[in-house]
């Protein structure tokens, strides 16, 4: 039987402009058909229940405390059955009932910095929804996308390619021209998290900063970020990093300015490979640092937490032991499950948090929110433990 005849096509370079052109349009579509009519991102609306429980207080507990008048009353809803609150007003909420909570005064924002060596790995999703949870137990969060794929911009409702100037961005940083972050900073449409936003030319980080090397040896290129960051280390309650999928100058000074860092792991032999080989070269990489620059970093965690994780998959459990002697004291005693409500939020740009209404299974989505719920639990207790640190050091 004779092979069918294939003819080429010659794609010239325009042709990948032409291709980006079209692609960029195909994702401001879909933003505008899945976020209409405005085509930005809302935050949900909670009822009285839902703050009791954000409150660790029961129902009741805030029908008293409505007649009190010192908190938001928010608004009865179409029929006046219930009450709802924004956002904003549960938040205030909170950080009355969890004062324990709340950052001590000589204590600075704890730094976590999401990292793999893998894209496909939840690292974006994860930073979204530590920094949603987070907030709603009544924290300050900053989130730094340093991904020139923008991914965790774009789960704030904001197009990397289009919406995203240079100064909003950590390239002023890394090209020294600035020496703060807070010039990038922007609000989000979730109350409680600001932004310093990512776009695609976020890559010309990656020349500048060995550039910067070159011209002068002292030059500490791995330590432009967390210099950077100093000037609103007393703003925030936590300041969350996601990194690109590779072991680049930014990765790496988002790395070095962190308190604690967590990797999203899949439990498949594929992504546990590429995990070893990401610890090998950070390995390598800061021995280098020490023994070249004598330079110290203390991490006051590392952590490790199962992604994507599909209970009827036959070899996760095998592969759940490799990672468990690998990174023995370190994976985190929950699992983020592969379900139908997370592939549905991410195609609507969200997250679990952000569904108001999910037409599934609920139990499924119970699930879902419930390991993401028990991961920020989780991390809290970490961020608490750092704090503690912090003021008994000063």
């Amino acid at each position: 039987m004779n092979s069918p005849i294939i003819h080429l096509t010659p794609q010239p370079l325009s042709s990948i402009i032409d291709q980006a052109d079209r692609a960029a349009l195909l994702v401001s579509q879909v933003r505008g058909a899945m976020l209409s009519p405005t085509a930005r991102k809302t935050a949900p609306r909670f009822n009285a229940s839902q703050v009791a429980a954000l409150c660790g207080v029961e129902r009741g507990q805030i029908a008293y405390r409505l007649t009190k008048g010192d908190l938001p009353s928010g608004t009865p809803n179409e029929s006046g059955a219930r009450r709802e609150f924004t956002l904003a007003e549960t938040r205030a909420w909170v950080r009355a009932y969890r004062p324990a909570a709340r950052r001590p005064e000589h204590a600075e924002a704890c730094v976590l910095t999401i990292a793999n060596f893998k894209g496909g790995v939840g690292k974006t999703t994860t930073a979204m929804s530590l920094a949603q949870g987070l907030s709603l137990r009544g924290h300050q969060v900053l989130c730094i996308d340093c991904d020139p794929q923008g991914s965790l911009t774009t789960l704030h409702g904001i197009l990397p390619d289009s919406e995203v100037a240079e100064s909003e961005t950590i390239l002023e940083l890394c090209a020294g021209t600035e020496r703060s972050i807070r010039p990038a900073i922007r609000s989000t449409y979730w109350d409680g998290i600001d932004l310093v936003a990512a776009a695609p030319l976020l890559f010309a980080a990656e020349f500048m900063l060995p550039a910067r090397q070159s011209q002068d040896p002292s030059f500490a290129f791995w330590d432009v970020l967390n210099l950077g960051i100093d000037d609103v280390r007393r703003d925030y309650d936590v300041i969350i990093i996601d990194t690109p999928p590779a072991l680049s100058y930014v990765t790496i000074n988002a790395l070095m300015a962190a308190n604690g860092i967590i990797m999203t792991l899949p439990p498949n032999a594929l992504d546990v490979a590429s995990s070893a080989q990401f610890w090998r070269l950070f390995s390598d990489l800061t021995a280098q640092l020490v023994e070249r620059r004598a330079i110290t970093k203390e991490f006051d965690f590392i952590r490790v937490l199962l992604t994507r994780v599909d209970n009827n998959d036959a070899t996760a459990s095998v592969v759940r032991e490799w990672i468990g002697k690998a990174y023995e004291g370190k994976v985190m005693p929950v699992e983020i499950p592969k379900t139908a409500v997370a592939n549905s939020s991410a195609a609507e740009f969200g997250t679990v948090y952000d569904v108001t209404r999910y037409d599934g299974n609920n139990r499924t989505y119970k699930r879902a929110a419930d390991a993401y719920e028990r991961v920020t639990e989780l991390i809290e207790q970490l961020i608490q433990a750092v704090w503690r640190r912090q003021v008994q050091g000063t």
